[in-house]
């Protein structure tokens, strides 16, 4: 089974970070996910992630360092999510795959229906996060 790169971005302020639900009618509908997109042919990761983040959100980002990847099995794919934080200045102007976004404590991550590839970097949020109070 190919393993489809996938880009998310750890968009935090104020101790506070970006979620977003998914379209019931996308795969993993309802699901609360950390924003991006797959990864095109000639595309860096940190292109790949300001345009995703763009495209989906109309949000233009500064990418950062990369956070933590994943490989995750789905019953019909596999993704390896690699996430990276990221700062903007600018709000969410539209939604496309999404019909919710959320500004959520870090601490309270896994008190929502993250998508399973996302689960691993939220927990490591969380640890990170709380080591550094």
């Amino acid at each position: 089974m190919a393993i489809t790169k996938v880009l998310c971005g750890l968009i935090i302020k104020d101790h506070q970070i970006l979620i977003c639900r998914r379209k019931p009618e996308k795969s993993l509908g309802g699901y609360w996910e950390f924003p991006g997109g797959k990864l095109e042919e000639n595309e860096t990761y940190e292109e790949c992630l300001a345009r995703e983040l763009q495209e989906e959100l109309d949000l233009m980002v500064t990418v950062g360092d990369h956070f933590k990847t994943v490989i995750h099995h789905y019953d019909q794919k596999a993704i390896e999510l690699i996430a990276y934080v990221c700062d903007t200045k600018y709000e969410v102007k539209k939604l496309v795959d999404h019909d919710k976004i959320e500004w959520i404590a870090i601490e309270d991550l896994l008190k929502w229906e993250l998508a399973p590839a996302d689960v691993p970097i939220a927990e490591a949020l969380i640890e990170t996060f709380s080591r550094s109070q």
